[in-house]
């Protein structure tokens, strides 16, 4: 599928048992070394890897997320977002190594998701809105971005939700539709699986999501 239908497919896989379907935009955006400072700089540093992956020629599944990896690790504060996407208490009582492994894994979830959902072949058009507002949690931002179906149609709003940190702006968290949070409704679906297997048994399931992922 193409298209708005299947950008709604990205978001489907909020709950971490949901398929993502495909979808390539294409995103007119400086290489994400060059982006843009301040809040709107990890956003920009997204959307250009973002580009390079959804060309024609952009290579396997491995070549797009190496790409897509070094545009996470710039844009991203990984350990936030996982912390949100488990809960403080729970990531709390996680071990050091746990934590690690965690991470690790949840890297690579993020990475693969990432070029799964957003493949080559169709076009919509992705605008980064002027207006960055304030979070109502803390110092954070929101930068508003949009994505328009090439054959037209209602745009979807994607928000990013980014933090100032020692290094830099970095997003925590996605909102789709100004209000569906990504961390939140990861924190639904991983919920039981922590409460049976732990950390190791999420470290499992993320492991197979990367893996049917790179399948597809």
């Amino acid at each position: 599928m193409t298209g708005l239908t299947s950008f709604r497919g990205v978001f489907a896989a909020f709950g971490l048992m949901a398929a993502p379907a495909s979808l390539a935009v294409v995103l007119p955006q400086p290489a994400f070394a060059q982006a843009a400072a301040g809040p709107v700089a990890p956003v920009s540093a997204i959307d250009a890897a973002l580009t390079r992956v959804m060309m024609p020629g952009a290579g396997s599944f491995a070549a797009r997320a190496q790409v897509v990896a070094a545009a996470v690790d710039q844009a991203y504060d990984l350990e936030a977002a996982l912390e949100a996407s488990v809960g403080p208490a729970r990531f709390a009582q996680f071990t050091p190594d746990e934590k690690q492994k965690l991470l690790s894994s949840f890297r690579e979830y993020t990475i693969a998701r990432y070029v799964s959902s957003f493949g080559k072949g169709s076009k919509a058009t992705f605008r980064m809105t002027p207006d960055i507002r304030n979070s109502p949690v803390g110092s954070d931002k929101i930068v508003s971005t949009q994505i328009v179906p090439a054959g037209g149609g209602d745009p979807t709003d994607v928000d990013y939700v980014v933090r100032q940190t020692s290094s830099g702006w970095r997003i925590t968290d996605v909102l789709l539709q100004g209000h569906i949070s990504q961390a939140a409704a990861q924190r639904s679906d991983f919920s039981s699986t922590l409460a049976s297997g732990g950390a190791e048994g999420l470290i499992a399931i993320l492991n197979r999501k990367v893996q049917a992922f790179a399948a597809e």
